[in-house]
């Protein structure tokens, strides 16, 4: 495994679980099936601020290029904010929780990458909510978001090619990639379960 097909094994790998995320029923998920204006910024706000929290303890062992990112998710969160009347911040979600137990520049590297995969479909289907209610300008707010998130793969592989020293760093980047999908993928699927949802269809 090498930084040239990096990304697409994981993508390969965990392809039902990003196809799922990448769904409509996403937003009832992060929603609560209250899928209004304010709810949906809310829920993208959050999102931003806790990666953020995450890339900025990332940071204090490694400054770049997790201080970078963190700048930039921070830039993020309040280009959102700017948009709600009131923001009340939340716990982080299990993938972000999993996300700061890891201690290492390969994992950590790992973990951006299956982070913004997750990400990049989370993003896509806000700006898909903002464009069926006409409002453009929004959804192209959330079109330069996911722009810069699907940056932060490259980040993310770009880190694995001057860190890992043998294969057998490259194959614990992949699991930690994979994993940090999976606990995604499992958050929301337990969370529309919970919901009398079938988190199955991916459309």
């Amino acid at each position: 495994m090498n930084a040239d097909d990096f990304a697409d094994s994981v993508r390969n790998a965990k392809a039902t679980e990003l196809d799922r995320l990448g769904s409509q029923q996403l937003l009832v998920a992060l929603t609560g099936a209250d899928l209004e204006p304010e709810v949906v910024l809310t829920a993208a706000a959050r999102s931003e601020r806790t990666a953020a929290e995450t890339f900025s303890a990332w940071a204090e062992a490694t400054p770049e290029p997790f201080e970078r990112l963190a700048e930039r998710e921070r830039d993020h969160h309040e280009r959102v904010v700017a948009e709600l009347d009131a923001f009340e911040p939340s716990d982080p979600d299990p993938m972000h929780a999993f996300l700061r137990e890891l201690d290492d520049d390969v994992s950590r590297a790992g973990g951006l990458v299956g982070r913004s995969l997750v990400a990049d479909r989370t993003l896509l289907q806000v700006v898909n909510f903002f464009v069926n209610r006409g409002d453009e300008r929004r959804a192209n707010l959330f079109r330069d978001l996911r722009e810069d998130t699907r940056e932060n793969v490259s980040d993310g592989v770009s880190m694995l090619a001057d860190r890992c020293e043998s294969e057998a760093d490259w194959e614990r980047a992949h699991d930690v990639a994979e994993e940090t999908v999976r606990i995604a993928y499992d958050d929301y699927a337990g969370t529309l379960t919970g919901m009398g949802l079938d988190p199955k269809p991916i459309c």
